[in-house]
């Protein structure tokens, strides 16, 4: 069955984005979601299934998300600790507790 899935990215939030079935269609996702989130900006509409790949993102994940709960959140990947590089760089663990 094909569908057609909005993404919105997040206008308060970078690499933030918002996955929902319909266009402008924000109902089954929790308002205090929408609060952090801020105001959304299309940036596409996509059909499912596609071809396309998705960046850390399983289709089937998408598709079964957007059925239940209705909207998929896709935050950006952590970054990585700074600490941890720095200590990483000075050959030492990247653990500070594990040198005690």
């Amino acid at each position: 069955m094909r569908q057609i899935c909005a993404i919105y990215k997040s206008n308060l939030r970078p690499d933030t984005f918002l996955y929902v079935p319909k266009k402008e269609d924000f109902s089954a996702v929790p308002e205090g979601l929408l609060t952090r989130f801020g105001r959304p900006e299309l940036v596409m509409l996509l059909p499912l299934p596609t071809d396309k790949t998705f960046a850390n993102l399983e289709q089937d994940v998408l598709v079964k998300a957007l059925l239940e709960p209705g909207y998929y959140l896709q935050l950006p990947p952590l970054s990585p600790s700074l600490l941890a590089e720095h200590r990483i760089a000075l050959g030492l663990s990247p653990d500070p507790q594990q040198d005690t």
